[in-house]
Order: structure tokens, then C-alpha cells, then sequence
């Protein structure tokens, strides 16, 4: 994908720069076959209708996709690729020949519709999923899954890991963060980088986008009175960033407190 720079025709677009999505399908019946409407409660408890997340609501609506990310033999075909709203990557929608039925998968980088995926042959070719003692060692992964309660690592847009080391049972795997951990070599991942590597480039240009996001304004704790957060009165007194609630926020606490000695 490349990028578009908006024309400077008012300030709101002088630096916008946007993901050029005409390789992307357009909302067809297919792409509806496997999506579903989700509710919005606009950062809302939905029994009390508290706010329950701060600087969150509103926004368009928008449909989730299901996305089959467990392993499957098949041979199949990559219809087209689509974007998603719930997540950085995109995804690809394949047809199964032995089923004969269409599924969901996250997009790998340089995949385009018309490529031809077999996981029964165990080909090393980007986008195919495979238990990593079928790996070669040293090999680009993304879309690891940990265990069967849906627990992915490295499926954002543009990321990767690597499989370092393998034995019989199990196989270490460099992370996206560098944090290198060690699972079963029975588990499963993908081939190649994930798709989207150019969307940390984008850049928004206007409050109004963020709106559509459901992202609304945040008020800064230092522009507060007292009584409505710890930094307010515009004298936060040198100490460390804390939440409304008083909880640290960012790096927390450099300083331990001092237990009291006790003297027999």
C-alpha cells in the first residue's frame, strides 16, 4: 500500500496523509457473509449508563468480521482483501476447494487475490499456517497462537517475530517488543510479515477524524480545579503523573516508602 498526501486546500488537510485503499474490495455480499453488527454503548455501563471509559463514545457504526486464525487443511484461494475496522491489518477472504466455503484470515504483506494456499503440503510460501516444528529456524512469523482461549501475539499491523531456536518440544520465538518466550513447537503461526507496514506513517490532520474513531477530547488534569483532579490548581506540587484516582500513570512510583523500624 502507499501513501496519499491530502492538498493543502484547508488546515485540516495541510498534512493529512492517508492509505491509498484502492487495491482494497468495497462492501459487497461477501463481505457481509461473514460480519456481524456490534453495539456501542459510547463508554457507557450498559446497566446504569455510567461512563465507564473515559474519552470514549461516539463514532460510526461499524461491523466486525469473524476471523478463523486456528489451523485448517485445506488448499484454497485468496478472493479478495478488505479492510477492517477493529483492527491495524488487514484481512483476506479465502474459499475453501475441499469444503467448498469462505473464510477470514488476517492479511499477510505482498499477499494479492488470485494466490493459492496449500497447508497440506507443508510449502514454505508466505501467508500459510503451520505448527512451528515445520519451520525452519530463523524464519519470519506473525499471528502466533498461544493457547485455545484466543490469545494471539504479534497481529498488528506491520509486525513480526522470529523462531530462534527449536527442539523436539518446544522452540523460543523473539516477540515484536524483543522479549524472547519459550511454547510448545505444537502451536501454530504464519508465515511471512503482517500487511499494512506503512500505517504508523499515516497521519490524521483534524480533530473531526478522531470523532468518527469514537475517540472524544481529553481535558488535561493541570487545566482542572482541585476537586476534580489531583493536578488541578495548576500546582501539582512536583509530583509524579497520577490519574483522577490517584494512581500513578506513567512510569509510577520512583520512591519506596520507608517502613518504620522497630526496635526490640
Amino acid at each position: 500500500m502507499k501513501l496519499k498526501e491530502k492538498s493543502p486546500t484547508s488546515n485540516s488537510l495541510r498534512k493529512k496523509t492517508l492509505i491509498q485503499k484502492f487495491l482494497l474490495s468495497k462492501q459487497t455480499n461477501l463481505y457481509k457473509l461473514g460480519s456481524f453488527g456490534v453495539k456501542q454503548f459510547h463508554g457507557r455501563s450498559s446497566l446504569y449508563g455510567r461512563i465507564t471509559v473515559r474519552h470514549k463514545g461516539g463514532g460510526e457504526k461499524r461491523r466486525h468480521r469473524i476471523t478463523h486464525s486456528t489451523y485448517f487443511k485445506h488448499h484454497s484461494i485468496v478472493v479478495f482483501v478488505s479492510y477492517t475496522p477493529y483492527n491495524s491489518c488487514f484481512l483476506q477472504l479465502n474459499f475453501n476447494f475441499l469444503n467448498s466455503c469462505f473464510f477470514n484470515t488476517y492479511c499477510t504483506d505482498q499477499i494479492r487475490p488470485g494466490s493459492l494456499f496449500s497447508s497440506i503440503d507443508l510449502n514454505l510460501v508466505l501467508g500459510n499456517q503451520l505448527q512451528l516444528k515445520n519451520i525452519p529456524v530463523g524464519s519470519i512469523i506473525y499471528n502466533l497462537k498461544i493457547n485455545s482461549k484466543s490469545s494471539f501475539y504479534i497481529r498488528s499491523a506491520g509486525t513480526y517475530g522470529q523462531l530462534l531456536q527449536a527442539d523436539f518440544l518446544r522452540c523460543k520465538i523473539r516477540l515484536p517488543s524483543k522479549d524472547i518466550i519459550s511454547i510448545p513447537n505444537e502451536l501454530y503461526a504464519t508465515l511471512g510479515v503482517s500487511s499494512n507496514k506503512v500505517q504508523y506513517k499515516t497521519v490524521k490532520g483534524s480533530a473531526g477524524l478522531n470523532r468518527r474513531l469514537s475517540i472524544r477530547p481529553s481535558v488535561r488534569g493541570i487545566a482542572m480545579n482541585p476537586v476534580d483532579h489531583p493536578h488541578g490548581g495548576r500546582t501539582n506540587g512536583g509530583c509524579p503523573s497520577v490519574s483522577p484516582w490517584g494512581l500513578p500513570s506513567k512510569c509510577g512510583f520512583y520512591l519506596k516508602k520507608r517502613k518504620p523500624s522497630i526496635y526490640v
